[in-house]
């Protein structure tokens, strides 16, 4: 057993560190697969603000979130100024960015849904469709269609993926041209129509005591701080789930999101036909006026 690794050209200090205790899945385990994830996680998570969560002691143990860089932050974390915000928030760059995140202990990566570039003009729009407790995850599926539907029927592309939990996220890209304000109104406009079309399906408020029965569609997320788990980031959960990307052809009977974790995705994502979010950054849309 060594007491260092390198990884892409980041040190690794201790990579035998157990993060995952119920799989014995190891700082050094979890640095090989963002390596090999990489290629398909970069264009989602570099040059976008980032919020992590920092775990380390482990899954099991005590996490704090983190935005701005604070003391001692590595090189291959850089940091942007938001207008509004008085304190950079930090992102990443590159696969060393990836590696340095793992020897912080980061077990969650939340990028911002704008660019560095434009980090007050959102370019991605999220619903996250999150379940009561007792719902079957074909109710998500049933849900995220609808909004497929409703985003369809006012000429808008999205796509999908799964959440490493229980929900999924319909990911609407735009055109950095409209503020935070608007994105947010659009969706909480949307959701609201799909809340007041089905009541006893859908509810648009946080609180927990009316959701029985019902998914919540978290508009929420769309502002600036308030971000949701990147494409292939891990969670910070038992059995080492990651978020995944999918086809909208994937959501079916078979679909379990909990098959998707830290030692099964490297395996579908060289397995599968094609990057089902390989498109995302080419499509040219833009939020209809309200």
């Amino acid at each position: 057993m060594s007491d260092e690794r390198f990884v892409e050209g980041v040190r690794l200090s201790n990579p035998d560190k157990v993060l995952y205790p119920e799989q014995g899945i190891t700082k050094s385990e979890l640095a090989d697969y963002y390596v090999a994830v990489a290629g398909q996680m970069l264009p989602h998570v570099a040059n976008r603000p980032i919020t992590l969560v920092r775990c380390p002691t482990g899954q099991e143990k005590k996490c704090f979130y983190q935005r701005h860089a604070g003391s001692g932050v590595p090189e291959q974390l850089h940091e942007v100024t938001v207008p509004g915000f008085d304190e950079p928030y930090l992102y990443i760059r590159d696969v060393s960015g990836l590696i340095t995140m793992v020897q912080m202990g980061v077990l969650e990566m939340h990028p911002w849904g704008v660019t560095v570039e434009k980090p007050d003009m959102p370019d991605r729009i999220i619903f996250d469709l999150d379940p009561d407790e007792g719902l079957g995850f074909a109710d998500v599926i049933k849900a995220a269609i609808e909004v497929r539907e409703r985003l369809e029927a006012i000429g808008l592309t999205s796509f999908v993926k799964t959440t490493g939990g229980k929900g999924l996220h319909v990911m609407v890209p735009v055109e950095p041209v409209t503020p935070w304000r608007e994105a947010k109104a659009f969706a909480k406009r949307t959701s609201e129509e799909m809340a007041a079309d089905a009541p006893e399906t859908y509810l648009t408020r946080i609180s927990k005591a009316e959701r029985a029965g019902r998914i919540f569609i978290d508009y929420l997320r769309n502002d600036p701080t308030s971000t949701a788990v990147g494409p292939y980031s891990t969670r910070s959960r038992p059995g080492a789930p990651v978020a995944m990307p999918l086809e909208w052809a994937d959501l079916g009977p078979k679909l379990k999101p909990s098959a998707f974790t830290i030692r099964t995705a490297p395996a579908h994502i060289a397995a599968r036909a094609r990057d089902p979010w390989a498109e995302i950054g080419k499509v040219r849309q833009r939020l209809p006026a309200a």
